[in-house]
Formats: C-alpha cells, sequence, structure tokens
C-alpha cells in the first residue's frame, strides 16, 4: 500500500491511497485543479480512481467534490445522510454497512462524533497492511479500540494545542464547540489514542488537520512523542501534515 495526503487542514482535506489494483481518495476538501496535480505529479491520471470515501459533508472536506465528479466521474462513498447534503452527485455508491470491499481493498467503517449530520472515519486494508483515517472528531469510542489497534499508518487528527485555543481569538462558542465531544481532537486528545493503539506493525503516524491558528508543527510533534516515550512505544515515522503540500507518497 501506498499513501499520500496531499491537503490537510481548517481550508482542505484529501488523502490518497494506492494498492495493487486500487486507487482511492479520502475526502476532496481541496479544488479539482490542486488534486489533478498532486496526482499526476505521482504519475495517478484522476479517471482511474476507484473511488472517493466522504468522512462527512463541511466543505474543508468536499469543496473540489462537484466538479471533480463530474469531470472524471469517479464513484463517491458516501451514507444517505451525507448525500441529503451532496444530492448534486451523479455517480454515488451508499455506505449502508459496517464494512465494504473495493476491489481488493477492505473498508471498515468507524463512526465518529463532529457537529454535523452524519461523520465517519474508515480503516482501509489491503493484504497484510492497513491505514487508519480517523479526523473531525471528539472523541473516538471505545467499542473501536480493538479493531484500531496495532495498524501499518495512522492518519490521525491532531486539532490543536489546548492552551493555544483557550487563549486564542476565537469566539466563546466556538471554543467550546471544538473543545466539546462533537469538536475536534486536541494534540494531548491524539496522543492518548495513539499511545493505546499503535504496536509493532506500526511504521508511520501522520499528524492531520493541524489548526494554523491554535497549533503548531512542533507542539503537535512533541506532544505526540512525550506520550509514546512515556508509553514505552516508539514509531519509526511520524508526519506532520500541512495544507498547501503533500506528503511523500509512502510504501508501507
Amino acid at each position: 500500500m501506498k499513501i499520500s495526503v496531499l491537503s490537510s487542514g481548517s481550508k482542505g482535506n484529501t488523502t490518497f491511497i494506492e494498492t495493487d489494483y486500487s486507487k482511492i481518495l479520502i475526502d476532496m476538501g481541496n479544488t479539482s485543479k490542486y488534486v489533478k496535480e498532486k496526482l499526476e505529479g505521482f504519475g495517478v491520471e484522476p479517471s482511474s480512481l476507484d473511488a472517493i470515501l466522504i468522512t462527512h459533508t463541511h466543505s474543508d472536506h468536499v469543496k473540489g467534490l462537484k466538479t471533480f465528479e463530474r469531470k472524471y466521474h469517479v464513484p463517491v462513498y458516501l451514507t444517505k445522510i451525507m448525500f441529503n447534503s451532496l444530492d448534486y452527485l451523479d455517480n454515488c455508491v451508499f455506505i449502508d454497512s459496517d464494512e465494504f470491499n473495493i476491489k481488493d481493498i477492505h473498508i471498515n467503517v468507524i463512526k465518529t462524533s463532529h457537529d454535523t449530520e452524519d461523520s465517519r472515519g474508515y480503516i482501509i486494508s489491503s493484504g497484510e497492511k492497513s491505514i487508519v483515517y480517523i479526523t473531525d472528531t471528539g472523541y473516538i469510542n471505545e467499542k473501536y479500540f480493538n479493531l484500531l489497534r496495532n495498524r501499518n499508518a495512522y492518519i490521525m487528527e491532531s486539532n490543536h494545542d489546548i492552551e493555544m485555543l483557550s487563549h486564542s481569538s476565537y469566539p466563546f462558542l466556538l471554543r467550546q464547540r471544538i473543545l466539546s465531544d462533537k469538536g475536534h481532537l486536541s494534540n494531548d486528545d491524539s496522543s492518548k489514542y495513539l499511545s493505546n493503539f499503535v504496536g509493532d506493525k506500526t511504521n508511520y503516524i501522520f499528524l492531520a488537520h493541524l489548526s494554523e491558528e491554535n497549533n503548531t508543527c512542533e507542539l503537535a510533534y512533541e506532544t505526540l512523542t512525550a506520550r509514546l516515550n512515556a508509553s514505552k512505544k516508539s514509531v519509526n515515522n511520524i508526519i506532520v501534515t500541512k495544507q498547501d503540500e503533500e506528503t511523500d507518497l509512502v510504501t508501507l
């Protein structure tokens, strides 16, 4: 499996995953032009994609979806509740179970908790490799913990530093929303979950959806590494994703 986070943050989120026989995106929160250029940089034609999985319908996750889907006719996988906000789509596949397949990819669906009508995370597996993708959630339900443990790679939200958010220029109600069970994972939250989940098979962590105002790459990284060290765990590759720059296309 190969993976690149093409963009991650409050202005747009798109991730590319490739297996032996499949190519998919998770979310399409950037412009169609941006995603096309990034994919072609990896030698991937947009029309060759097999699916776009949608986590939820906030604009930073679907902003470029309408143009991209109509131009390249890629099937969009989403729930019926999500479709209520995206009824302009022509090529939809409804997610109506906790797991399904796309060619050589097996997908487990995780219910997340965000301030939208429906939101999901995904575990993407192919052969013996697997990737966890969870962003835009106030917490992770304990019932999923066993399913989430010891995966090869984690793309996990590390949205804000609590102290920075508390002293930010954000209005009080917005700060409360971000900190709520339907908000976003802080650096501390993300590190707590990851230190629980990672195992000897884990080679990559991608810290995602960092706030430009209420976080820094250094804080997110240092919070995670300190928690991993305290838990006597280590991961060889920790990548802090960026808003306007893709990560390398890494092979698990």
